[in-house]
């Protein structure tokens, strides 16, 4: 039921966000959330905010026929960042659905085949297409989803094995039964498998690194694409510029999508990156109004920039660690805090209950620390994602805010 609880408005000209800090109301808080994890270079940043006013200036709209010299550019200055069998891109998205949806388009006409597998507990996006392939009921149950071709197999989740194996004994078999689903449970048709390489929304669940490989060996035996959606893994967020050439390069994966944190503080922009000889689809086959404008190039090409002559990705390296350790000691300190994961700064920790995960994001915004849940609030994952500008002493902070908030839950 929608809920009828009532809500104060605030006017968001009040509201106001600067580097890894947000000021709401007169407070101001660490947004340990990177806005919907998608401001990843945190708040008003001027590098790239001088150079959207400036194209403001200029014009806000242009058909993508006119921009698209400047989407070649972006995707050269992209080059040094890619798996080296990625060859091709189209910036045609805004959201990471539709990007996703156009990947699901891509490997269907390369292929000639129908059928999309995806893990449960996988979060792809909001549009139908999208949310029929994602793997949580809870976001179908009340609609009518039709994707007749979406098939769901069990997550990589080593902590809670939907077959109660071990992983040091396991011979990843989450992987090797996907041959099992193609053969017993599709219509034979298998296009492509989409993946993230993290499971974001589903709860920061980590695959062992061996999964890829078995993946990748058994999608090649088969004939079968892999696409990375790497929504919320992609630029910078787990240490390398993508997942797919970092901790899961041996998913090399197809087709890569991205979105989110492209935009650098907040812009939205999307696009699809793949092997050159699964460019397939004619202008008229994926497109959408605003899809390569001028403001999300201008962000994505300045994010792109930035990173690397900031030595973001070296901040990553130092920041991450330091995070991820000082979580490990809180699961130590604290018993309800367990199951710490992750890669970079895409961190989480797990509390006993999805009730228990809502109450400490309230107490967490008491201390000044905005963080987020998984699976919208049916999870038992908190998340914790500053942006990749962090700085060692603002890690320092949010650990600090992380143990007042589980102080703080613990005594209640």
């Amino acid at each position: 039921m929608k809920s009828n609880t009532q809500i104060t408005p605030v006017p968001f000209e009040s509201h106001r966000g600067s580097g890894i800090h947000l000021f709401l109301n007169g407070n101001r808080y660490i947004d340990c959330a990177s806005g919907t994890f998608n401001v990843s270079l945190g708040y008003a940043l001027p590098e790239v905010t001088e150079a959207l006013h400036a194209q403001l200036d200029r014009t806000a709209h242009l058909s993508s026929d006119l921009t698209r010299p400047k989407s070649q550019e972006i995707f050269e200055l992209l080059r040094d960042f890619l798996p080296d069998h990625i060859e091709s891109y189209w910036f045609r998205d805004l959201t990471g659905s539709t990007a996703n949806e156009c990947a699901v388009r891509i490997a269907q006409k390369a292929t000639g085949k129908t059928d999309i597998v995806s893990l449960f507990l996988s979060h792809h996006g909001q549009s139908i297409t999208a949310t029929g392939m994602s793997g949580n009921a809870f976001r179908q149950r009340s609609f009518t989803l039709p994707f007749a071709g979406s098939l769901k197999i069990p997550a990589p989740d080593c902590v809670n094995c939907f077959y109660r194996q071990l992983p040091d004994t396991c011979g990843m078999l989450c992987a090797r039964r996907l041959e099992d689903f193609v053969e017993f449970a599709s219509s034979g048709r298998v296009a492509a498998i989409v993946i993230e390489p993290i499971l974001g929304n589903g709860g920061n669940i980590t695959p062992p690194v061996e999964y890829f490989s078995v993946l990748r060996e058994i999608c090649d035996r088969h004939g079968i694409l892999i696409i990375a959606d790497e929504v919320q893994t992609g630029f910078g967020r787990t240490g390398s510029f993508f997942a797919s050439n970092g901790f899961a390069k041996d998913l090399k994966p197809d087709i890569i999508t991205f979105a989110k944190g492209a935009g650098g503080v907040g812009i939205p922009v999307a696009g699809v990156l793949m092997r050159r000889e699964l460019d397939v689809l004619e202008p008229w086959e994926h497109s959408t109004t605003s899809g390569a404008n001028p403001l999300s190039l201008v962000a994505l090409e300045e994010t792109v920039k930035y990173i690397r002559s900031h030595n973001v990705l070296d901040n990553v390296a130092i920041t991450s660690k330091l995070l991820k350790d000082g979580l490990i000691d809180l699961a130590m300190s604290f018993p309800q805090v367990g199951n710490v994961k992750g890669v970079g700064l895409m961190l989480a920790f797990d509390l006993p209950s999805a009730l228990g995960v809502s109450r400490f994001i309230e107490i967490a915004r008491e201390h000044g620390l905005i963080v987020r849940g998984s699976r919208y609030g049916f999870g038992n994952t908190v998340k914790v994602r500053p942006p990749l500008t962090v700085s060692e002493t603002d890690v320092q902070d949010i650990l600090d805010a992380l143990r007042s908030s589980l102080e703080q839950l613990e005594g209640e």
